[in-house]
């Protein structure tokens, strides 16, 4: 049997769910689109309810369950966006839940889920360990599995989203965020269906390359996670259904690493006004990028599928984003420790319009001569092109300088 079959069932659980959910916006972006020469079009899944697309499925899978299944309850496993996505439709519907998250998981994601009402349990440092929990509750309390990815209902709920694709654009490429592989499973079911032309691109990130890894080999494949930004989409293994449904229907699965996904979730936030967590934003990252070649006539879908980011991580990814593209640079200068050199220094800083953010003294580093001092000078600038200028004005007064990368 071919996968595509479901897309009938995909249209009905639209029906069935929407009273529940956001239709989010597609915004076409003239900044990723002059920067890959190509039609790049963002759909905004970080706006839905619970600010990610998880809400779909775990709206599509509850509302199957029989009432002697309700008055069970049920339990979720994940590091934050399927949590909420379940806390939440749960308490709409009536449901008692149960969470168990990752100790790792973002503190905002964990307020947000027991703000929604669930029993939160934190648990294991990978969603594999927290798993293993959840199947201990499972036997003590009889509880209702709702599995991230491993369970049809859930993977067709997340299809909706390629329905409303489909209503709002006709796209050639759609790219996608991957962690287990329900959202792409399902988008790739309700696109295919009605065009096998359309090219699905997966994107995992290089500390979680589980689904790549068996794609490529043919085989499913368990490949331990190491540390990312991307929480969302680090799991160690896809199911045999997803598996499956990927092997048919998703054309390839490319790889980002933090430093690509940190460029597109500061360049979302500049030039989109948009806030997208980690593993939201590794489809623009794979784009952006340049790991999937693209034509000027294209249509391209970038499915940013999260905006739940700890906003302690924010501040961290905005500020390593700034050091990276030298718009905030720290100079290191060694100067006789006398009046008036950290004047002539800062002077130089302000005559090419720095904004001065910190300044450091060392007196006591063994490259430090007795007598000198090293200094941090650390501002922001608008221009690279000023740094040459400020070095070499720096080197006519005797002073070497040099960038701290």
């Amino acid at each position: 049997m071919t996968y595509i079959n479901y897309f009938d069932e995909i249209v009905k659980i639209r029906e069935r769910i929407s009273p529940y959910i956001h239709e989010t916006p597609l915004d076409y972006s003239t900044t990723f689109s002059r920067m890959v020469n190509s039609n790049v079009y963002l759909k905004l899944e970080n706006l839905q309810k619970t600010g990610s697309f998880k809400v779909r499925g775990a709206f599509s899978k509850l509302l199957t369950l029989s009432d002697e299944e309700k008055k069970r309850g049920v339990i979720a496993v994940s590091a934050g966006n399927h949590a909420q996505g379940v806390a939440y439709a749960s308490k709409v519907l009536g449901i008692k839940s149960v969470i168990v998250m990752p100790e790792t998981a973002p503190i905002s994601k964990y307020l947000s889920t027991k703000s929604y009402g669930a029993e939160v349990i934190l648990y294991g440092s990978y969603l594999h360990e927290s798993m293993s929990k959840a199947e201990e509750i499972i036997k003590e309390r009889n509880l209702v599995l709702v599995h991230p990815y491993d369970d049809i209902n859930v993977i067709l709920g997340q299809g909706t989203l390629g329905l409303e694709i489909l209503s709002q654009i006709s796209p050639d490429v759609v790219v996608v965020p991957v962690g287990g592989g329900g959202l792409i499973s399902g988008i790739s079911i309700a696109l295919k269906a009605k065009n096998r032309n359309i090219k699905i691109i997966g994107v995992q990130s290089s500390a979680s390359p589980s689904l790549k890894i068996s794609k490529d080999l043919g085989r499913l494949t368990e490949i331990e996670p190491s540390y990312s930004i991307a929480d969302g989409i680090l799991v160690k293994t896809p199911s045999k259904l997803t598996f499956d449904i990927i092997s048919e229907l998703v054309d390839d699965i490319v790889l980002v690493d933090d430093d690509e996904i940190v460029c597109a979730m500061s360049l979302l936030l500049e030039r989109a006004k948009t806030l997208v967590e980690g593993a939201g934003a590794a489809s623009l990252a794979a784009i952006i990028s340049s790991k999937i070649k693209l034509n000027p006539s294209q249509k391209v879908v970038s499915i940013l599928s999260g905006g739940n980011v700890d906003l302690s991580l924010l501040s961290h990814v905005i500020e390593k984003n700034l050091y990276k593209i030298k718009r905030r640079v720290k100079v290191k200068v060694i100067v006789p420790d006398k009046p008036g050199y950290l004047n002539k220094v800062l002077s130089y800083v302000a005559k090419i319009r720095g904004n001065i953010i910190d300044v450091v003294h060392d007196r006591i580093s063994s490259d430090v001569k007795p007598g000198y001092t090293k200094i941090y000078v650390m501002f922001e600038i608008s221009s690279t092109d000023a740094i040459s200028e400020l070095i070499l004005d720096l080197a006519k007064e005797g002073i070497d300088a040099k960038i701290v990368d």
